[in-house]
Protein backbone atom coordinates (compact mmCIF):
# COMPACT_ATOMS: atom_id res chain seq x y z
CA UNK A 1 0.00 0.00 0.00
CA UNK A 2 2.90 2.01 0.96
CA UNK A 3 5.39 3.25 -1.48
CA UNK A 4 8.09 5.72 -1.29
CA UNK A 5 7.21 9.30 -2.41
CA UNK A 6 8.77 10.76 -5.31
CA UNK A 7 9.44 14.61 -4.96
CA UNK A 8 6.22 15.32 -7.43
CA UNK A 9 3.94 13.64 -4.72
CA UNK A 10 1.82 16.08 -3.16
CA UNK A 11 1.19 16.22 0.58
CA UNK A 12 -2.19 16.31 2.14
CA UNK A 13 -2.95 16.36 5.96
CA UNK A 14 -3.91 13.12 8.13
CA UNK A 15 -5.69 12.87 10.88
CA UNK A 16 -5.74 10.05 13.40
CA UNK A 17 -8.37 8.53 13.43
CA UNK A 18 -7.66 5.57 16.38
CA UNK A 19 -4.32 4.48 18.61
CA UNK A 20 -4.43 0.95 19.81
CA UNK A 21 -1.92 -0.66 21.88
CA UNK A 22 -0.42 -3.97 20.24
CA UNK A 23 0.49 -6.28 22.84
CA UNK A 24 1.87 -8.93 20.42
CA UNK A 25 3.72 -11.71 21.53
CA UNK A 26 7.73 -11.55 21.92
CA UNK A 27 7.86 -7.75 22.69
CA UNK A 28 9.61 -7.61 25.40
CA UNK A 29 13.33 -8.90 26.09
CA UNK A 30 14.87 -9.65 28.98
CA UNK A 31 13.89 -7.17 32.35
CA UNK A 32 10.50 -6.31 30.45
CA UNK A 33 12.47 -3.96 28.08
CA UNK A 34 10.31 -2.92 25.66
CA UNK A 35 11.57 -3.98 21.57
CA UNK A 36 9.52 -3.07 19.51
CA UNK A 37 6.66 -0.72 18.53
CA UNK A 38 3.54 -0.59 20.43
CA UNK A 39 1.19 1.46 18.93
CA UNK A 40 -0.86 1.18 16.14
CA UNK A 41 -2.18 4.32 14.46
CA UNK A 42 -4.81 4.02 11.96
CA UNK A 43 -5.60 7.94 10.25
CA UNK A 44 -7.50 9.26 7.14
CA UNK A 45 -6.43 11.76 4.67
CA UNK A 46 -8.38 13.52 1.29
CA UNK A 47 -7.19 13.23 -1.93
CA UNK A 48 -8.75 14.31 -5.21
CA UNK A 49 -8.83 11.12 -7.73
CA UNK A 50 -8.39 11.05 -11.80
CA UNK A 51 -11.89 13.42 -11.87
CA UNK A 52 -10.57 15.61 -9.31
CA UNK A 53 -13.39 14.90 -6.55
CA UNK A 54 -12.16 14.32 -3.37
CA UNK A 55 -11.67 11.00 -1.90
CA UNK A 56 -11.05 9.79 2.07
CA UNK A 57 -8.20 7.13 1.74
CA UNK A 58 -6.75 5.22 5.02
CA UNK A 59 -3.47 4.28 6.03
CA UNK A 60 -1.63 2.90 9.42
CA UNK A 61 1.24 2.70 10.67
CA UNK A 62 3.54 1.56 14.17
CA UNK A 63 4.60 4.04 16.63
CA UNK A 64 6.68 3.15 20.42
CA UNK A 65 4.57 6.06 21.21
CA UNK A 66 0.90 6.99 21.44
CA UNK A 67 -0.83 9.59 19.33
CA UNK A 68 -4.24 11.48 20.26
CA UNK A 69 -7.46 10.97 18.38
CA UNK A 70 -7.74 14.09 15.74
CA UNK A 71 -3.46 14.98 16.00
CA UNK A 72 -2.84 16.01 11.83
CA UNK A 73 0.53 15.23 10.34
CA UNK A 74 1.18 14.97 6.60
CA UNK A 75 1.49 12.27 4.13
CA UNK A 76 2.94 12.35 0.30
CA UNK A 77 0.38 10.56 -2.12
CA UNK A 78 0.52 9.59 -5.48
CA UNK A 79 -1.41 11.80 -7.67
CA UNK A 80 -2.12 8.99 -10.46
CA UNK A 81 -3.08 6.52 -7.46
CA UNK A 82 -4.38 8.80 -3.78
CA UNK A 83 -4.44 5.47 -2.52
CA UNK A 84 -0.53 5.05 -2.84
CA UNK A 85 0.79 7.44 -0.17
CA UNK A 86 4.22 7.49 2.59
CA UNK A 87 3.11 8.65 6.04
CA UNK A 88 5.48 10.54 6.75
CA UNK A 89 5.86 9.49 10.65
CA UNK A 90 5.18 12.44 12.56
CA UNK A 91 7.76 13.94 14.91
CA UNK A 92 6.88 11.92 18.20
CA UNK A 93 7.86 13.68 21.45
CA UNK A 94 10.98 11.71 22.87
CA UNK A 95 10.26 10.08 26.26
CA UNK A 96 13.88 10.20 27.51
CA UNK A 97 13.47 13.43 29.59
CA UNK A 98 10.49 11.93 31.35
CA UNK A 99 12.64 8.67 32.15
CA UNK A 100 15.39 10.71 33.47
CA UNK A 101 13.17 12.83 35.86
CA UNK A 102 11.73 9.60 37.23
CA UNK A 103 14.87 8.26 37.51
CA UNK A 104 15.99 11.25 39.56
CA UNK A 105 13.14 11.78 41.63
CA UNK A 106 13.07 8.26 42.75
CA UNK A 107 16.57 8.94 44.05
CA UNK A 108 16.00 12.08 45.75
CA UNK A 109 13.34 10.38 47.25
CA UNK A 110 15.13 7.30 48.78
CA UNK A 111 17.33 9.79 49.79
CA UNK A 112 14.69 11.92 51.64
CA UNK A 113 12.99 7.89 53.12
CA UNK A 114 16.88 7.01 54.17
CA UNK A 115 17.95 10.48 56.12
CA UNK A 116 14.18 10.00 57.92
CA UNK A 117 14.41 6.93 58.79
CA UNK A 118 17.45 7.52 60.27
CA UNK A 119 16.88 10.35 62.75
CA UNK A 120 15.50 11.00 65.44
CA UNK A 121 11.85 10.92 65.67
Amino acid sequence: MSMYPRPDWPEALATVTECHYDAGAGRAMAFGLPTGKHFRITYNYWAPNADGKEELHTGEFSSPFAMPQGRLFAVNYNPAAPHQHKSLNPKLPSQTPNVAFGIAGSIILSIVWFIYMRSCH
